[in-house]
């Protein structure tokens, strides 16, 4: 269970979101950026923030941005890191999720060749991931933005 108290506002955030305070969110989330320390933050912090805040964006270059800042936060996240702050699971249960994201970005700008490089890395990842929810989820995705580059 999350018990560290930053990521759980981002997670109060992403309810809000889902809820349909998009704009709220967004305010809430550069709110907690600008505590973290942006791009100097906690990578664990950051890419989850960052994760976050793509899916709540009008402009898909705006997006993707936000999307690359996940990627490369997850890239220096330790599994310690993760474990101290009570997250269920694993460094590598992370890049699946952020590669379809950043593939489905690319794909909507019409970069179809980094879109299906994203894909490819997804899809090599997704074993990280069980057979839950969350990984259902996941895998579905997959499977609509491999339908869309078809």
């Amino acid at each position: 269970m999350i018990t560290e108290p930053t990521l759980l506002r981002i997670g109060e955030a992403v309810q809000l979101s889902h809820q349909g305070g998009r704009d709220a969110a967004r305010v809430q989330f550069a709110e907690i950026w600008d505590e973290i320390g942006g791009e100097q933050g906690d990578p664990l912090q950051r890419c989850t923030l960052a994760h976050a805040m793509a899916d709540v964006q009008d402009d898909v270059q705006q997006e993707l941005l936000w999307d690359l800042r996940a990627l490369a936060a997850a890239d220096l996240i330790t599994e310690a890191r993760i474990a101290e702050a009570g997250v269920p699971m694993s460094v590598a249960a992370l890049y699946p999720s952020l590669h379809l994201n950043l593939s489905e970005c690319y794909r909507k700008l019409g970069d179809l060749d980094r879109a299906r490089e994203h894909l490819q890395q997804a899809q090599a990842t997704i074993g990280a991931l069980g057979d839950d929810p969350y990984g259902q989820l996941i895998r579905g995705g997959l499977a609509q933005v491999a339908d869309r580059l078809r």
